[in-house]
């Protein structure tokens, strides 16, 4: 065998053994992938007391119809129909133990008087408490910051609004979503760009058609899908 015909038979054996190890690294990449997402623990919490609004019949059916169709493991909240108020100790610290437990947490209101539906509002009040979901971190003489300890979880929002955007936006300096990512989200799962754009808005639900509601559903129908990938 000639020097020629040495090197073609080894460098046919070099590439079939790279070809076998690219195909044994990505089927295990593979493998981690899947692993990882079996890991996958959802929590959707619902907050709004019509089972026939857009908020619940619309936005909060998609997300439970995309996670059951992909064989998800996932648990619901619903503040209204658990009757949730401050003094339900039990099945608030059911409530924390379903916190812990997820991966991802879907929340999911209209917004009332510039603020989301008051058992939501009880939600973060009794569920999101200092100690269970942030401590407070001494500075300086009065001075403290927030250190959350829900950081891991992936959090996606869907507020609805009678209201357009424009004034919202504009004249009310957009403080519906800016108080609930800066005042709520920041303390309990840390400063995190995603927090914002991942707060979505929709605008003037109650007078919009049905084409423009359907446009609204496709995009958390993309959310999951992409959360999911």
């Amino acid at each position: 065998m000639n020097l020629v015909t040495m090197l073609m038979v080894c460098g046919s054996v070099v590439v079939v053994v790279l070809m076998l190890l690219i195909k044994l690294f990505v089927k295990n990449a593979n493998l981690i992938n899947y692993n990882m997402k079996k890991n996958f623990k959802h929590l959707v919490v619902i907050g709004h007391p019509d089972q026939k609004s857009f908020c619940y019949n619309g936005i909060f059916k998609t997300i439970v119809r995309q996670l059951s169709r992909n064989n998800e493991v996932f648990e619901v909240i619903d503040v209204y129909e658990d009757k949730l108020h401050r003094n339900r100790d039990e099945l608030i610290k059911e409530y924390k133990r379903l916190v812990t437990w997820s991966t991802h947490i879907y929340f999911v209101s209209p917004v009332w008087w510039f603020r989301l539906t008051p058992k939501m509002e009880t939600f973060f009040d009794e569920v999101l408490t200092p100690g269970f979901a942030y401590n407070f971190i001494p500075l300086f003489g009065k001075y403290s910051y927030p250190k959350p300890k829900l950081s891991d979880k992936k959090v996606r929002t869907y507020i609805t609004h009678g209201a357009p955007m424009l004034p919202v936006v504009t004249l009310y300096l957009n403080s519906v979503k800016l108080r609930l990512v800066m005042g709520v989200y920041t303390f309990v799962f840390g400063w995190n760009l995603n927090r914002w754009f991942k707060t979505k808005q929709f605008w003037s639900v109650p007078f919009v058609d049905a084409k423009k509601r359907a446009k609204y559903l496709r995009v958390v129908n993309n959310d999951i899908k992409r959360d999911l990938a």
